[in-house]
């Protein structure tokens, strides 16, 4: 089976990363990637060629399109470029499945490019071959959430052959934040959560890597790094405070797109103390997570299935601009899972002490379906097949 795959990332990393995860769980199938947003490092997997499109970003109010390459002013031409692109990559690749990311739950925007592929494939231009999309668990509000419903599934219905819905029921269920499942003509399927897992050992060994002995490992994390600084801020407040009555040492990713000024403060902060350490980014942080003793986060997807993953207790501050991370982290935290924390726990103090609470909590199997990107494998072996 070969896949083509299209992930469009504008803000966070988090798309990519997850995609690449279910990529990995078709690793008996050829899969070509193709992104368009800022370049991203990451590890290519053995079955996987990577396409990257003429880079664009969104605007923060996610209206107006931005180019990435330098010079380039003619958004439009950039955007027909894109397009032509694309049509040479399925013409030469002939996919038994295009697997889009989100799409139309979101990325609205990318229509122009989107919808004349799609179109294609419908029409058999590139031979035979299904359309599926794969979607998170939980979709952001919208102002007229009737006009939204009605916008995707005109979107969906006449275009789409599948619908991959990357949950576990038993946490959430699609329905609950997009109202149209019921007259979606594409076939549903829960694959369950995507998660990226630690190789087995790879915490201890990590542990002894950075010679902790019995000293608790706290992890800080903000996603990409476009958001979360007041966390960042906040737990590095708290830190000097918390080492007064627990010893421990805290190991903080800004993310990538942290800006340069940002993390040189950050790491002065570090330097005023020796149990501090902190990076942009680290290719290993599952293993960090499976190595810690606690984990203090963003509430996104991919830092929270990873959590999972790693079985360890965290401390979640879910992004306010919409529903999504606050839902997910409510329900986790309702199970005793992870610990919800809100802007009003930031204060230097009251931080240091949900981090020492924290400390004293050790994690508990939940149960939670995180199979996502083998299943998701083979729901598309079966919908070839059909």
């Amino acid at each position: 089976m070969r896949v083509v795959f299209y992930c469009q990332h504008v803000l966070g990393v988090g798309h990519v990363f997850r995609s690449l995860e279910i990529i990995k769980g078709l690793a008996d199938h050829e899969v070509i990637m193709v992104t368009g947003g800022a370049e991203v490092d990451f590890d290519l997997p053995p079955n996987m060629t990577h396409i990257q499109l003429p880079g664009l970003m969104m605007s923060p109010d996610f209206k107006t399109f931005i180019p990435l390459e330098q010079g380039v002013t003619d958004v439009d031409a950039l955007l027909e470029r894109r397009l032509e692109q694309f049509k040479e990559i399925m013409a030469e690749y002939r996919p038994d499945v295009f697997l889009v990311e989100l799409f139309p739950f979101g990325r609205k925007k990318f229509r122009f490019e989107l919808l004349p592929i799609l179109e294609g494939v419908h029409a058999g231009t590139w031979g035979p071959c299904k359309a599926v999309c794969s979607v998170r668990d939980i979709l952001v509000e919208k102002d007229d959430m009737g006009k939204f419903t009605r916008g995707v599934l005109k979107m969906l219905n006449p275009n789409f052959d599948s619908v991959l819905v990357h949950a576990d029921p038993s946490l959430v269920q699609f329905d609950e934040t997009f109202p149209g499942v019921s007259e979606m003509e594409p076939s549903l399927h829960y694959t369950g959560y995507v998660a990226r897992k630690p190789d087995p050992g790879a915490g201890l060994a990590l542990r002894e890597e950075l010679a902790l002995g019995e000293t608790p490992l706290i992890v800080l994390s903000v996603g990409g790094g476009n958001v979360g600084q007041e966390l960042l801020e906040s737990v590095l407040a708290a830190s000097p405070r918390l080492a007064e009555t627990h010893s421990h040492r805290l190991c903080v990713f800004t993310g990538p797109y942290a800006t340069e000024g940002a993390l040189a403060e950050y790491q002065a902060v570090a330097e005023k103390c020796d149990w501090i350490t902190v990076k942009r980014f680290t290719k290993r942080f599952p293993d960090y997570l499976a190595a810690a003793d606690l984990s203090v986060s963003l509430g996104g997807y991919n830092t929270t299935m990873n959590l999972l993953a790693a079985n360890t207790y965290g401390l979640m501050l879910p992004f306010a601009q919409n529903r999504e991370q606050r839902m997910r982290t409510s329900r986790l935290d309702e199970r005793g899972i992870v610990k919800m924390i809100l802007p009003e726990d930031l204060p230097a103090q009251s931080m240091a002490d949900h981090l020492a609470d924290a400390l004293d909590r050790k994690s508990t199997p939940h149960g939670i379906d995180l199979d996502g990107g083998a299943k998701s494998a083979r729901i598309l072996e079966q919908l070839i097949a059909e």
